[in-house]
């Protein structure tokens, strides 16, 4: 039994169920899609806790490769995209999922410093990191074929799929208006 290599399962599982239910509750925080109710505050800190969690989960996951000594990991390999000799493109998309999960989090701890548009965009940013992690966990992760992993996953990707549906359609996108040149008499 290798310690390292069930760590670096668990780990990796444990970071994608938490940046799955970081983005239903980010939605559920972002839309009106319980009207009836107000946004409870401790809602928020749940979403940013467990989005803390699932930063964790990675750290934890890539540690735990690099001590693994079956496939050899190193700090680049685990850093850099296509740096890997170890299936490049699977490990490229976990790389990339990363990068954007880390700029997500520094700018939400620097959020009161930065211009709210800024802060929005690179949020939704963890949209396309939630999507690069799925795929990374298809064509990378060992637990592809377990069927409690098979259903709990799809049933994950469905629910983030249909609420990432739902938050495309209730954004309200404001108008552009044209600029109106004055006509030189």
């Amino acid at each position: 039994m290798n310690l390292w290599w069930y760590l670096t399962r668990a780990t990796g599982l444990v970071a994608f169920f938490a940046m799955g239910l970081s983005m239903v509750l980010g939605v559920v925080l972002s839309t009106r899609l319980f009207p009836d109710r107000r946004r409870p505050a401790w809602l928020l800190d749940v979403h940013r806790w467990i989005s803390g969690i699932a930063l964790v989960g990675v750290a934890v996951h890539l540690g735990a490769l690099v001590a693994d000594s079956y496939v050899q990991f190193g700090v680049l390999d685990l850093t850099v995209p296509f740096a890997s000799a170890w299936k490049p493109g699977a490990v490229a998309l976990g790389v990339v999922s990363l990068w954007i999960l880390v700029l997500v989090g520094v700018t939400s701890a620097l959020r009161r410093h930065l211009p709210r548009r800024m802060w929005l965009w690179v949020h939704r940013s963890s949209y396309l990191a939630f999507w690069l992690s799925a795929l990374h966990a298809a064509t990378a992760g060992s637990d592809v074929g377990n069927p409690v992993y098979r259903v709990s996953s799809v049933l994950l990707i469905t629910l983030v799929l249909g609420l990432t549906v739902y938050r495309v359609a209730v954004t309200e996108h404001p108008k552009r208006t044209r600029r109106r040149t004055a006509i030189p008499a």
